[in-house]
Parts: structure tokens; sequence; C-alpha cells
């Protein structure tokens, strides 16, 4: 079964395919790859669904608005792969909800959003307004828009089930998934095979390998190339907010209430009310830099924190609808991996050692969960093939997510906003 699968350490020590790191890009790399045909390892330094990275948590949001073209295409593929997904598991880990942003007229980011999502500008006290506009005031010299596109592609993904089900398609499809399985080195072997060390001393001899270990991109990539991969890890925090009575029904995905974003001196972010009945998710995206391996896990909760910043924005755009007295009633922290444009890494790690036999995947930059399974599909395409056929047919353009965009140039795609 796909439980004993996942349970047992491996007997055999040679994979098509070794894919190091278990959150959603891995997990997703793994069932991709596993479809192929491939024999495939999935390695896990930390327990399986562990909270200590990027891939946990109750909800992640997707949307189809993005400052940037480069990303619609690819949430448009992720979305019929979480379809395609969930009907192999036979359970639903996606919620669709409306997605609409909201952000000062002239703002730059906000206006590069709108465009690229196809959005119309919505007027908050018009007839024609949805019943959810109500629970927004929106500022003097701010817009709404919602896009097009917003009713199939906006929605929330429960993060932590995601990952599993992914897992244990996997290993349905007969990977083998291990956890506490620290990975130290990746090298080649005379005769080309990979080979991948753990810090318990045990070695698994590959074909291919993908890394996808998130926060710590940096230093295990540092130490097996010397590669210096501009990806800083920050601490972010995910805050609940008590609902005003009366309000509970109204912000909830059952009577239709929208994830949505907000642009300006901060970016903000929230969810329907879902996961804990009463309360809803609105949190600031970002962080302060940290340390994987050295957090400290109460950042952000105190005066002059995120979670303060988070308040002063409900209080002036949904005042009649949510509570900030005595601050959120649960924050849970995270870590998002940022590179300096806040575009992914999607590359062969290249080299005279390693050709195009190892592929990265890092620097999700806080925004990356939704499209999990297009980018596992596609590391594991580049990995099994030396390209990407679906990211080509879906018109995703994978040289915007090269390493080499930072040689001579360290803030790579960045834009002015």
């Amino acid at each position: 079964t796909g439980t004993a699968t996942m349970a047992a350490p491996p007997t055999e020590r040679s994979f098509d395919v070794i894919v190091v790191g278990a959150g959603i890009m891995g997990s997703c790399a793994a069932h991709a790859a596993a479809a192929w045909g491939a024999s495939v390892l999935l390695l896990e330094r930390f327990d399986l669904l562990h909270q200590r990275g990027s891939s946990h948590g109750e909800s992640r949001t997707t949307r189809p608005i993005y400052t940037r073209p480069q990303y619609p295409p690819m949430v448009r593929l992720a979305h019929r792969l979480w379809d395609d997904a969930q009907r192999d598991a036979g359970y639903a880990v996606l919620t669709p909800t409306p997605h609409f942003n909201l952000g000062p007229r002239d703002d730059p980011a906000f206006l590069a959003a709108v465009a690229n999502g196809s959005a119309i500008e919505l007027a908050p006290s018009s007839a024609d307004a949805p019943a959810w506009a109500e629970a927004f005031r929106v500022p003097q010299g701010w817009a709404v828009a919602r896009s097009e596109l917003g009713l199939g592609l906006g929605g929330v993904i429960k993060a932590t089930k995601a990952v599993a089900m992914f897992q244990a398609l996997a290993a349905k499809m007969g990977a083998v998934v291990r956890d506490r399985a620290e990975v130290v080195d990746v090298a080649r072997k005379q005769g080309g095979t990979i080979v991948v060390k753990t810090s318990s001393g045990e070695e698994f001899h590959g074909g291919k390998c993908i890394i996808t270990v998130g926060a710590w991109a940096t230093k295990l990539l540092k130490s097996v190339t010397g590669t210096d991969l501009p990806v800083q890890s920050v601490h972010t925090l995910v805050c609940y907010w008590k609902v005003k009575p009366g309000r509970e029904h109204e912000l909830t995905a059952e009577a239709g209430f929208p994830t949505f974003g907000s642009y300006g001196d901060h970016g903000f972010y929230g969810t329907p009310s879902m996961e804990y009945p009463g309360l809803i998710k609105i949190s600031k995206s970002g962080g302060p830099p940290c340390d994987p391996d050295g957090r400290d896990w109460a950042i952000g909760t105190g005066a002059g924190g995120m979670a303060e910043l988070v308040a002063r924005w409900i209080d002036e755009v949904m005042p009649g609808h949510v509570d900030t007295t005595g601050g959120p009633v649960l924050c849970q922290p995270c870590m998002c991996c940022m590179t300096p444009d806040q575009d992914f890494v999607l590359d062969f790690l290249n080299g005279k050692e390693f050709g195009r036999d190892v592929v990265v995947g890092a620097g999700f930059s806080g925004h990356g969960f939704k499209m999990g399974p297009a980018v596992g599909k596609i590391l594991a395409e580049m990995a099994l093939d030396g390209e990407s056929g679906t990211a080509a047919e879906a018109g995703v353009e994978l040289s915007h997510f090269r390493i080499g965009r930072f040689e001579g140039n360290p803030k790579g795609n960045a834009k002015s906003f």
C-alpha cells in the first residue's frame, strides 16, 4: 500500500530520480516523475509534514492577478494539475473562491497586476457590486479590481493536506518517501551516477537529482558546488483575527467571500473564514531575514511588529467586519525564501560536474505554493527529458527563471516596483 511504501526504508539504493526536499515542490516533483514511470526516491531531512519550512499550515491562496506576465500561464497550468490530482486522490484540497485586489489607483504594481490579470475595476458602492464588497471600506484614491478569470482561478488551498496528497499519490505510483534523512552532499560518481549522501552516512544513487530544499537551498548548494544562490529566508507570521459578531457567515467561502490582496506601502492578503470558524486570516507579506537553523519564533508579535501593521490595515479597510482589539487570536510562524527579484529559480545546476542531470527549484518568494503542481511537473521533465514540453505548451518562459540572471546583475529581473 502507499502507506507501507512511505513508512519503509528503501531497500534499493539506486533510482532513476532522487528528489531532495519533501515540501510542496519536492512532493509534486516526485509525483510527476513517478507518473512518468520513473523509479523515485523522495528524501526529507525532518519529519514528513513538519512545520519548520514553507509548506505547512492550514491554507494558501491562489490567484490569477500578478504584477508580472510570466506567472498567470503557470497558475492556469497549476489549476489543471490541481484538478487532476484531486480527482486521482478522491478528495479536495482546493476551495474555489472569487479573488480581487485593491490598492492606490496610481500604484505601479497594482496597475501591472490588473493588466496582467485581465481585471476589471469595480465600484464597491454600485448596484452591481458583489455582496462581499460591503466588507471593505476602500480608502480615498484607491481602486478595487477583480480578474475576469477570478471565479476559475481564485481559491484557498489546504496546505499541509495538499503536501500529504502529493506524497501519497507519488507513493501509490511506486515512489519511496523517506523522512529524517538530511542530505549533506550531492556528487557525481565515476561513470555518471549521481550520489546523494545523508548525515547518517547512507548513500543513494540516481540517474537524475532534483533539489527542492526551500530555505536550506543556499547552504546546500554552497556546500555542494560553491554556488552562491541569492536566496534569503525571511520570517513571517500568519495571523487570524476575530470576525465581529453577526458578520461570521458573510466572510465565509460558502457566502462567496473572496481571497484578496492589497497593494501600497505594505502588501497584505487574506482568505475567507474557513479553517477556524469565527476567525479570518489576514496577514502581511514578507518579514525580517532569518536563519532557518536558528529562528526567533516570536518575531513580529510584539509592539510595532507585523501583527500591529496588519491591525492598522484592518482598522482602515475592514473596520466594520473584523475586530483587532487585543491583536490576532492566533499567529503561526512561517518562512518565505526570497530572491532579489522575487522570481523563482528553476534551472539546471550545470557546471562540468553535473551537466543537466541535477535540477534546482528554489526562491519561491512567498508566492509559489499555488503553482506547486506546475513547478513539480516542470522540474521532473527538466530532469528526465532535459527540457519541459509542458512549460512550452502552457506558455511558461523558463529563461526568466534561470540562475544566470544574477551574474553581474544582483537584482536579476527586478523592476522599479
